[in-house]
């Protein structure tokens, strides 16, 4: 029960993330966006940070926490992109597939993969190829649905990357020092270059929409670490849910509508994801 809660709770951040950087995007750009919620990440993190101290093996798992950081940091930039352009329904769920990225990492790199692991990748990229070629009902304004496809394939490609990194040196690091790094190349790759050169962008409306983002982040890895210490499994397929819940939401918040055939797509993406996330995690 306590897994449940706590792996609910990570999706509805990382949904409501998600809806978030989908209107503060379209005001400010993915760039600002980003640097902004890595920026209060990086605030809420610190004073954890002083308090774990630093860890003892901190040098050898500097490589992997750089690939996390800079996976999470990339992914957040071109996922911002594709909410730009693209529905958070179709979006969403594209980008919830990068647990199965990291399994094909984890694959490449030497790790068996099992035949029911594959045939879930296969039943996943069908998904995607059908919510993105399905007729569109009621497209958004200026909506390129091509290209928010290939945007959100790519950030959960980042994404995969970052969770395989941050798996890898989650069991060796305190939370504090496994949220650091997307943080501070957040911060030190964007957000400063941006504020130096003029062009770190921040509205009256936006400001509280990239501020919830970063809380979210923050409380979302929190919540799922929680969870974890009970069940993996059940956090991890509770937490994948925030597809659907971002789905939803937008629907009802939003008024996006999406088609049947992209719905079915949706469907299959989401079913493949949350019974690939079961059987990694089990």
């Amino acid at each position: 029960m306590i897994s449940i809660v706590f792996g609910l709770g990570t999706a509805l951040c990382f949904a409501s993330s998600s809806l978030f950087s989908s209107r503060a995007v379209r005001m400010i750009g993915p760039w600002s966006v980003t640097a902004w919620a890595m920026l209060v990440g990086l605030i809420i993190t610190l004073p954890f940070l002083f308090t774990a101290g630093v860890p003892d093996n901190l040098g050898s798992t500097w490589g992997w926490m750089l690939i996390g950081g800079t996976g999470n940091v990339v992914g957040i930039v071109i996922a911002a992109a594709a909410f730009r352009i693209g529905k958070v329904g179709v979006v969403a769920p594209i980008l919830a597939t990068e647990g199965a990225i990291a399994a094909v990492v984890a694959a490449l790199l030497g790790e068996s993969i099992a035949p029911i692991v594959a045939f879930l990748l296969m039943v996943i990229v069908v998904g995607i190829v059908v919510a993105a070629i399905a007729p569109d009902p009621a497209p958004l304004e200026h909506e390129r649905r091509g290209l928010a496809v290939i945007l959100s394939t790519a950030g959960a490609l980042a994404f995969g990357m970052s969770l395989y990194g941050t798996g890898t040196i989650s069991d060796e690091l305190p939370l504090s020092w496994v949220l650091l790094p997307a943080r501070l190349i957040g911060v030190v790759a964007l957000a400063i270059p941006l504020a130096l050169t003029g062009r770190l962008l921040l509205t009256r409306r936006a400001a509280p929409m990239v501020g919830a983002m970063g809380v979210l982040e923050v409380i979302g890895f929190l919540f799922f670490a929680m969870g974890a210490q009970y069940e993996v499994a059940v956090t991890s397929v509770m937490a994948s849910q925030f597809a659907p819940i971002a789905a939803i939401l937008a629907y009802v918040l939003f008024r996006e509508r999406l088609g049947r055939l992209q719905i079915t797509g949706v469907v299959v993406l989401v079913l493949a994801v949350t019974t690939l996330t079961w059987v990694s995690s089990g």
